[in-house]
């Protein structure tokens, strides 16, 4: 199965519908993607592997750590419900633990970093002050290591990958909401 890539930054802002796309890493996909879907002003998600350069991304070639892709989640949110700053600051920087570099809780590798892969300039410049306030706040006892990137093409995961928690409560996932 070959994935069709999908570049994020085009999306980034859809004037027409007011809708706004954010592409978030912070392990094993199917954990974000059950906490996300059910906040209030997202539209939809959607689990992919982006931040690599091997195209037509798949899970097989993914879960090695060779591709440079991370497991990801394209969140498309209403921003007068939900702001890219609450998204990251309220939600991302609470469902993982974005101290620990290629890993989170069993899930080890390159492929479960700690990502924000930016769609904008204004994107960066939100993630950046929010990166930084949560890093000061003393919340975490170690230095955050999130990586915010420019956004690359996003490949979308095989079928059986999307909504995989709602398919299969209790399956596996290292994702909870800390204080």
């Amino acid at each position: 199965m070959t994935s069709t890539p999908n570049d994020p930054r085009a999306a980034g802002a859809n004037a027409n519908s007011g809708l706004e796309t954010a592409v978030l890493a912070g392990g094993c996909f199917w954990g974000m993607e059950e906490i996300l879907r059910q906040v209030p002003g997202v539209h939809s998600t959607e689990v992919g592997y982006t931040g690599g350069e091997t195209p037509n991304a798949v899970y097989e070639s993914v879960k090695t750590g060779r591709t440079g892709h991370a497991e990801s989640l394209r969140v498309v949110f209403d921003p007068k419900v939900l702001s890219y700053a609450d998204l990251l600051e309220n939600w991302f920087f609470r469902m993982h633990d974005p101290t620990t570099k290629n890993r989170q809780g069993n899930d080890v590798g390159t492929q479960y970093r700690s990502a924000i892969f930016v769609t904008s300039e204004e994107q960066r410049r939100v993630a950046e002050a929010v990166r930084r306030r949560v890093d000061e706040s003393g919340k975490w006892k170690k230095p955050i290591v999130t990586e915010i990137v420019d956004a690359v093409p996003f490949y979308r995961a095989e079928d059986y990958h999307q909504a995989y928690l709602q398919k299969h409560p209790g399956g596996y996932t290292c994702h909870f909401m800390r204080d």
